[in-house]
């Protein structure tokens, strides 16, 4: 696909970071061209309303949840293209009022997303959204929010894929992935 290999072209890798034998893959080049923000924001909706929406049960898309902070970058465009809410996961003590919580594994330790508890309405459909998809664990746990309030997680959404990790394999919905990295 042309668009595919064209965000691909755009992507910068930053080997070494944040530590070393990590290769860093910055979506951030594709945020400042326009041009690029406007295909990858073109190529995730049309993935939605041509696969994701004829599939699902509902055949619609209710909401669009995005992860801390990358997420946030890019759900909130997709959910008014989608005619659906946005609602944001944060980390722990950064949402007011009352809110659902779920943790997850990092390579140094526990961490804990949340959702405020209103968020989400029971049976509604919902695609989660993020950066990238590495071994799965930050995305499982939204998912868990999303189940907690009663929503059904219809797929999860990322720009890349880390494919030796297989993240989605711990993940309870389909998983799209614009760019597949090897390695």
């Amino acid at each position: 696909m042309a668009d595919v290999e064209y965000l691909q072209s755009i992507i910068q890798p930053h080997p070494d970071f944040p530590k070393k034998g990590i290769n860093f893959l910055d979506i951030l080049p594709i945020l400042r061209d326009p041009i690029a923000f406007e295909t990858l924001i073109t190529h995730l909706v049309h993935h939605i309303t041509s696969q994701t929406v004829p599939k699902s049960l509902r055949k619609k898309v209710d909401v669009v949840v995005g992860l801390d902070a990358r997420g946030f970058l890019i759900g909130p465009i997709i959910a008014l293209r989608l005619g659906a809410s946005f609602v944001p996961v944060r980390k722990r003590g950064k949402l007011p009022g009352d809110c659902v919580s779920a943790t997850y594994e990092k390579e140094y330790g526990a961490d804990s997303f949340e959702m405020q508890s209103d968020a989400i309405l029971p049976g509604q459909s919902v695609i989660i959204v993020d950066d990238l998809i590495a071994t799965g664990g930050s995305a499982k746990a939204a998912g868990e929010l999303v189940q907690k309030l009663g929503g059904v997680t219809i797929e999860y959404l990322f720009i890349i894929e880390i494919m030796f990790l297989k993240g989605y394999q711990c993940l309870d919905a389909p998983a799209y992935s614009v760019i597949q990295h090897l390695d």
